[in-house]
């Protein structure tokens, strides 16, 4: 396994001033071979990647994963992209059940099968030089009580924590609408029963802040700042758990990026788009200039705020996105 890369922070810099850095999650552009997917987000003038493991983008189960990860790290750097790791397949371990199974799983054995894919995670990303590893708990199962799930939660955790530690990539959870780690509330619930370990961190994804968190969204910022390691970002509406392209819901973007700009956050803030690969160039091009302005001073602003971007229109014969709904 190749060390972790590191790049120096530019001289007489503090945090504060550093500006975002934006990417994209190659979730949202399931349709494009992945090194096509990097030259387009890079020729937009992304920062980076949220790169989810799954069949057609890295495939982790693939043989030879150490040879194509090597490969994947060195169009990155010829691209000038950085990467986040992102495990949020939905059927690359079983071909049928969507993110199964999980680490609640009942049956020991499948839980171990999703505990190793994420310390392969891990490894890929450190081969990456990558942020950080998103995952999340997966849904509370059938017939399992919430304080056995949490157990399985934390032990099935460990391991990672300690792969995450050895390489020095933070693990990086996401309270997920529907999941047993759904909240803020729940990540610290996690936080403190797995003794608060260093290599964890916190995904926020902003439009669940929207969608049920009793903050704001960029109260969500500020009270989750000193755990954040990797954030998510699209529009979102109240009580929907449905990712809507900017300008869709109901999210006021600029207070957002100036509280995330505020805590010194230096990861990837990736747009998550994962119902819109149909149409996923055009929301990548969309979305950048979006973020981009939102992202700048509030006032004053000569032109006014900042536009929704114009809905994308699906070629003859595309679907339209299926809307995700209430459900994970």
């Amino acid at each position: 396994m190749s060390p972790r890369p590191t790049a120096p922070e530019p001289p007489h810099t503090t945090p504060s001033q550093l500006p975002l850095r934006f990417g994209y999650g190659t979730n949202g552009l399931a349709d494009l071979r992945l090194d096509d997917a990097l030259a387009l987000l890079a020729d937009l003038g992304y920062d980076g990647v949220g790169l989810t493991l799954d069949h057609m983008h890295l495939d982790p189960l693939a043989p030879d994963l150490a040879s194509r990860t090597r490969k994947v790290a060195q169009r990155l750097a010829e691209l000038g992209l950085t990467a986040t790791v992102e495990t949020g397949a939905r059927y690359v371990l079983d071909p049928r059940r969507k993110h199964g199974p999980s680490l609640l799983d009942p049956d020991a054995g499948d839980r171990a099968r999703r505990v190793a894919l994420l310390i392969r995670a891990v490894r890929v990303a450190a081969d990456l030089g990558a942020h950080a590893v998103h995952c999340f708990s997966g849904t509370l199962p059938a017939g399992t009580d919430e304080d056995t799930a949490w157990k399985r939660l934390a032990e099935s955790l460990a391991p990672v924590l300690d792969a995450a530690t050895a390489t020095g990539i933070p693990l990086a959870v996401e309270p997920e609408p529907g999941h047993l780690l759904g909240t803020l509330d729940g990540f610290h619930r996690l936080r403190r029963e797995l003794g608060d370990p260093e290599a964890l961190g916190l995904t926020l994804d902003i439009g669940h802040c929207q969608c049920l968190e009793p903050l704001s969204p960029a109260d969500c910022v500020r009270e989750a700042a000193p755990w954040l390691r990797h954030v998510q970002i699209e529009d979102m509406r109240r009580g929907v758990h449905e990712h809507l392209p900017f300008g869709d819901g109901e999210i006021d973007f600029p207070p957002v990026l100036e509280a995330l700009a505020a805590t010194g956050y230096q990861g990837l803030t990736v747009v998550e788009l994962p119902r819109h690969s149909h149409a996923g160039p055009e929301h990548a091009e969309r979305s950048l200039p979006f973020l981009r302005g939102a992202a700048a001073p509030a006032s004053p602003r000569p032109d006014g705020p900042v536009p929704p971007p114009a809905a994308p229109v699906a070629p003859p014969g595309e679907p339209s996105a299926a809307p995700e709904g209430r459900t994970p």
